[in-house]
């Protein structure tokens, strides 16, 4: 039965270079995984964990790339072209996904579309990046029915083949700070110019710090891309409405602070427009019952 075996292989010289190549790829893979595993339990420090798994991992792949290519290109399979080819065909209409989805992956690490920390939103789901592996990126997902920026607790993966389908909305590449905006409703019996005070000032208080931290980023910003230069410090606008008046102030804060923020400003004004006793009331909407008039029915009889 082996002699049969042998004799079988002997006459396809073909096959077993196929069985060779499978064995070399799977014996790859195989020492992709436990260098991997070795690595995480051996290395304390998160971040150079992180790399040296997708090191191991990029070099694996390539070598497997080499492979194929000296497989491909060895000269004892030549007169099997045509069945390569048409081999090769099918693979790659079969497997596009997968083959589109490491193409991608490539790109984002060498374009540097992302990076694992960055807040994105991408197919629609908005996220912090957590991990970027050869076929998919994986997200911690943020709102659905959580408000604001908050986490879900889901764990989204995206195939890396959507990098080149659509627009992907980074947060927090070259500018890690986002304009914000907030309403402060008054009445018109209110001063409008100590709240539109009352609001700037506060907001100039509580984001000092943010303003100073982005002109640098922004200059950078304005330097690399073709882009005109903004107002990073707090700005008020006012709005006129059948009900209230409304002082709209835009702000920058940090990407992943903006609902904190948000709460410390609100907060910090709310707290000042009642130290005006009354003179800046903070409107709202409100419904009035009014009570219908009693109507006295008398009936005169005849006779």
């Amino acid at each position: 039965m082996m002699q049969q075996l042998y004799d079988f292989l002997e006459q396809q010289p073909f096959l077993v270079s196929i069985l060779r190549l499978l064995f070399w790829v799977l014996f790859i893979i195989v020492g992709i995984r436990l260098l991997r595993k070795i690595a995480r339990n051996r290395i304390d420090n998160v971040s150079f964990r992180y790399k040296t798994q997708k090191g191991i991992e990029v070099f694996g792949y390539v070598l497997i790339a080499i492979l194929f290519l000296v497989f491909f290109t060895a000269g004892n399979i030549k007169d099997y072209s045509l069945v390569i080819g048409l081999f090769t065909a099918g693979i790659t209409f079969t497997l596009q996904e997968l083959i589109l989805s490491i193409a991608g992956s490539f790109y984002i690490f060498a374009v540097r579309v992302y990076t694992p920390g960055d807040r994105i939103e991408i197919n629609g789901i908005k996220g912090d990046v957590i991990d970027i592996d050869s076929i998919y990126t994986t997200i911690m997902e943020m709102g659905e029915w959580v408000s604001s920026d908050n986490y879900s607790g889901r764990i989204v993966k995206i195939s890396n083949a959507f990098v080149f389908k659509g627009p992907i909305k980074n947060y927090s590449m070259d500018f890690p700070f986002v304009w914000d905006e907030l309403n402060i409703l008054v009445t018109y019996e209110s001063d409008v110019e100590l709240a539109k005070k009352i609001v700037l000032d506060s907001s100039m208080e509580l984001l000092s710090d943010y303003v100073e931290g982005s002109k640098a980023k922004w200059g950078e910003m304005v330097e690399r891309y073709y882009i005109e230069n903004a107002t990073l410090e707090p700005t008020i606008a006012i709005k006129l409405t059948d009900n209230w008046i409304e002082v709209n102030v835009r702000y920058i804060t940090d990407y992943k602070l903006r609902r904190g923020t948000r709460h410390k400003l609100f907060d910090s004004i709310q707290k000042e427009a009642l130290r005006t006793d009354g003179k800046v009331i903070l409107a709202s909407a409100t419904l009035q019952l009014l009570k219908i008039p009693e109507v006295d029915v008398r009936i005169k009889h005849n006779g």
